[in-house]
């Protein structure tokens, strides 16, 4: 054991890790100083940069942009009042007041010091936990594996978003799209309908910058404007560091907190910081300036959200079970890598675990120090135009898209699967679990075969198997307790907006229209898959069946939701919103129909200078010189760091 920490700790300080770990660091910083972008968007963006690397840089690169994303977001919940991330909502409450005062300094000191603390306490619960965790992971066959991964879907599914019956449905959905490309068992094709390019399934890379970097991107550019209202962060730092030395015991407890939240599946880093503040103001003797500026109020969230990350990764290594959307984000990596999590990553491959948990060690203290340095300048980026970020993140997205194939058909498996993002965010749909079950879904099947072909159905009845059912349904049961509760709180803000199970729909009636096509398409999967050998034929109706019946409860439940739901702003707004971001993904279309004929190269360049001109109102000056770096970051990052085979030009060809 100890001869694998010292091999984790050599992964990450020898080169070119150490290097590509102080780049994921910094891109951090900006990840999560920018709202809207966070730990989840960088994961996308920054993991078709990992083809290539060795599994001690690719970790290093990508957790050690995601470790310091809840470090730097503390940047825009002080200076903005608008949280950087889902895990600095809480901060916001005591945070943005201080600033308003001209404390702001005194806030982020504070607020680094204990994130540090954190972050470092979290990755050492993470490996302490390694060794207790292995006997039990070693316990498990294939079957149980399948079980297993059944609880992940159904604790991701069922604890995210605003239904559980999307959530669940969501899952199916992956799991679905994970049986394109040749049955493993039955030696068939399923789901290609003729297309070569879908013969080895769906390419990972682009399904996940699809789903979670594009529809961002259509959001940023529907707003476009700068947000920032604050213009000093204040002086006083180091008062902030003394205010953390001296409610340490408040640090620790939250650590403690952040740390078994995270191991939650589901919840994550949209629940810890909320979890950890009421834990502050409820043990707190004197709550008369919560909510006004108390320094506590900030402790409290940046020591969880931190720590929260080294639970998270504890059930990702050991079950494949993601404690957080990022983490299912993470185990795409592995599969880069070529590595499973679960019983490899505890015994052969314990090297490259115990590399993650000094990845987070390190970037969490190089993160903060950073920030204590910089934070100052840091802070600009938060003040700039969404119109000014959009080409750029674009550009990566485009291109991080390409790298794995080279081919077109990743750039329109990009667009698909923005414009399925984008509509599930607006229909209240859940994004991580549609991904889970993506990754799942071989792990799963083979365990189903196996466990079926060995014991017959027999297998489900063995006592690991009727454990983990248990866990199932006290999952089920607790989520639907859950959102029940919630629906009750929704009824007091209006009973339109609690009709159902859709609380969280933005637009209802484009809600609707996505739940009726998802149940024609799983009806038509399950119709064609009858057809099929046995063999071939189980794992999709294993998945199909129940997804058919969570739809037409979902359909049931959105019909009703808009049948009910009053009129109002907001459904202008909603229109406006919708207008305008089927607009933007009409250019990125465009994108793809201008490569056909001037290549991929010019045409980003172009979408650049023309989306800045046109939607950012920019001056010729500005559009200019932001096009002009963006080809040479073009040309210099993806010709001489990671050379591509570029899209041939035809319209060019014709003068060579």
């Amino acid at each position: 054991m100890f001869d694998a920490v010292i091999d984790g700790l050599l992964l990450v300080v020898q080169w070119p890790a150490a290097g590509y770990l102080l780049l994921g660091v910094m891109l951090g910083m900006f990840f999560g100083a920018v709202p809207g972008l966070s730990g989840l968007v960088g994961m996308a963006i920054l993991l078709p940069f990992t083809f290539g690397l060795d599994a001690g840089s690719a970790f290093a690169f990508l957790l050690g942009m995601y470790a310091v994303t809840t470090t730097a977001d503390t940047l825009s919940s002080v200076l903005l009042g608008v949280p950087g991330t889902a895990a600095s909502q809480a901060t916001i409450l005591d945070g943005y007041p201080m600033a308003q005062r001209g404390e702001a300094s005194r806030a982020l000191g504070a607020a680094y010091m204990v994130s540090m603390v954190g972050g470092v306490l979290g990755a050492v619960f993470l490996a302490l936990s390694i060794p207790l965790v292995k006997p039990l992971i070693l316990s498990f066959a294939e079957p149980e594996f399948f079980m297993l991964a059944v609880l992940g879907l159904t604790m991701v599914g069922s604890l995210s978003g605003g239904s559980i019956y999307k959530g669940l449905a969501s899952a199916c959905l992956g799991l679905l799209l994970s049986m394109i490309g040749y049955a493993e068992f039955g030696g068939i094709p399923r789901y290609t309908f003729g297309e070569n390019y879908l013969l080895d399934g769906l390419p990972l890379v682009p399904v996940v910058l699809g789903l979670f970097a594009l529809p961002e991107m259509i959001d940023l550019a529907v707003r476009g404007s700068s947000i920032s209202r604050v213009a000093d962060a204040g002086t006083g730092m180091l008062d902030g560091f003394k205010d953390a030395g001296r409610h340490w015991w408040l640090a620790l407890r939250c650590t403690a907190i952040g740390v078994y939240v995270g191991m939650l599946p589901g919840l994550g880093g949209s629940l810890v910081d909320w979890v950890a503040y009421g834990h502050a103001v409820q043990s707190a003797k004197d709550k008369s300036q919560f909510g006004k500026g108390d320094i506590r109020g900030v402790i409290a969230p940046e020591a969880a959200n931190n720590a929260m990350k080294g639970g998270a990764l504890l059930p990702t290594i050991a079950f494949a079970i993601p404690g957080s959307a990022a983490m299912a984000i993470l185990l795409s990596a592995f599969l880069i890598q070529g590595l499973e999590p679960g019983p490899r990553m505890l015994t052969d491959r314990l090297d490259i675990s115990f590399s993650l948990v000094w990845t987070l060690v390190i970037a969490n203290i190089l993160g903060a120090g950073l920030l204590m340095v910089w934070g100052q300048q840091v802070a600009k980026v938060t003040f700039l135009p969404g119109h000014f970020l959009v080409p750029a993140i674009v550009l990566f997205v485009f291109m991080g898209a390409w790298i794995g194939n080279g081919v077109l058909g990743d750039w329109i498996s990009l667009l698909l699967f923005g414009l399925i993002g984008w509509v599930m965010k607006l229909s209240g749909w859940s994004r991580p679990p549609l991904v889970l079950g993506y990754i799942l879904g071989k792990i799963m099947e083979n365990g189903l075969q196996i466990g079926v072909q060995t014991h017959g159905w027999n297998f489900l009845t063995g006592p690991v198997m009727l454990i983990i059912m248990g866990l199932i349904a006290i999952t089920l049961v607790a989520a639907w307790r859950r959102h029940r509760k919630d629906r009750a709180a929704a009824i007091v803000a209006g009973p339109a907006k609690a009709v159902g199970d859709a609380v969280e729909v933005t637009n209802p009636g484009v809600a609707l229209v996505f739940d009726v096509l998802l149940l024609a398409m799983f009806i038509a999967a399950a119709v064609m898959a009858v057809e099929w050998r046995p063999a071939a034929r189980l794992f999709p109706l294993v998945s199909a069946l129940p997804a058919i019946l969570l739809l037409v409860i979902v359909v049931w439940c959105d019909a009703r939701f808009l049948r009910e739901r009053a009129a109002g702003p907001a459904e202008d707004a909603a229109g406006v919103a919708l207008r305008r971001g089927s607009a933007f993904y009409l250019w990125m279309v465009a994108i793809v129909a201008a490569t056909l004929v001037i290549g991929q190269y010019f045409a980003l360049l172009a979408f650049v200078a023309l989306y800045l001109r046109i939607w950012g109102r920019a001056g010729w000056a500005l559009v200019a010189a932001y096009t002009f770096g963006s080809g040479v970051v073009l040309y210099l990052l993806f010709n001489l760091v990671v050379p591509v085979l570029w899209h041939e030009s035809p319209f060019f060809s014709l003068f060579t």
